[in-house]
């Protein structure tokens, strides 16, 4: 039988806090949330830990676009939730999700917490969601929803190594417009504090200048530091 949702989870080497991540979605499961992770070549204790606690467990190529795509064509549920492994749903997501959904929203995202020590991590949040709100583009630490029907017209994920949120939002944002749940999901800052807050943010704005203007996705990957897939 088919789900009404389906949660997608793109991962690679993520044993230190799978179990902790999909233990949070056990009472979303109870409810009939099918929950899938999307593997893209751990070499750790990944796959062994999270499969007693997901619905299905499905490898894909390197990248969080062609990990979410092949989660997505595993998935059943009329309506995909793109989740990162170090960020939290608020309790009531499905029930928030289905609301939208029933509203008429075709695809949207959650406000986020980022969750940390350094005092501008907060800032960071709230100026993630304002520009969100003001420009329709969603993140993927703020949990993007779509529904199946929606996600298939746009042709899912386009498979690039960086900036496949955004190229999605504006895919959806010539469809409709998106619903934007106040409830909060909460997202590690780890990256943030472990490569400098301030070196961060410059990264980012950088990195989004570079894709507004043409830039190769692959090589932005690269300066964001992530590996390189091997084809």
């Amino acid at each position: 039988m088919a789900a009404a949702l389906s949660i997608i989870l793109p991962v690679l080497d993520e044993a230190a806090g799978i179990e902790a991540c999909l233990a949070r979605l056990q009472a979303l499961r109870a409810r009939g949330v099918e929950v899938i992770v999307a593997d893209g070549g751990s070499t750790d204790d990944t796959l062994r830990l999270a499969r007693p606690l997901a619905d299905r467990v499905v490898a894909a190529p390197r990248g969080r676009a062609s990990q979410m795509n092949a989660g997505a064509r595993e998935a059943s549920g009329r309506v995909l939730l793109f989740l990162h492994a170090d960020t939290a749903l608020p309790e009531a997501a499905d029930r928030l999700i289905a609301g939208a959904v029933g509203a008429g929203r075709e695809w949207g995202r959650f406000d986020v917490d980022i969750v940390g020590r350094h005092r501008m991590l907060p800032v960071i949040a709230a100026l993630m969601n304002w520009r969100s709100r003001h420009t329709g583009i969603a993140t993927g630490d703020q949990a993007i929803f779509v529904t199946r029907k929606a996600f298939d017209a746009v042709g899912g994920y386009p498979d690039i190594a960086l900036m496949e949120d955004i190229a999605l939002s504006r895919a959806l944002l010539r469809r409709s417009e998106p619903a934007f749940i106040a409830a909060r999901v909460h997202t590690s800052g780890r990256r943030w504090e472990q490569h400098g807050v301030w070196r961060t943010i410059w990264l980012m704005w950088r990195l989004r200048a570079a894709y507004r203007l043409g830039a190769d996705p692959a090589e932005l990957a690269r300066r964001y530091g992530y590996r390189p897939r091997e084809e």
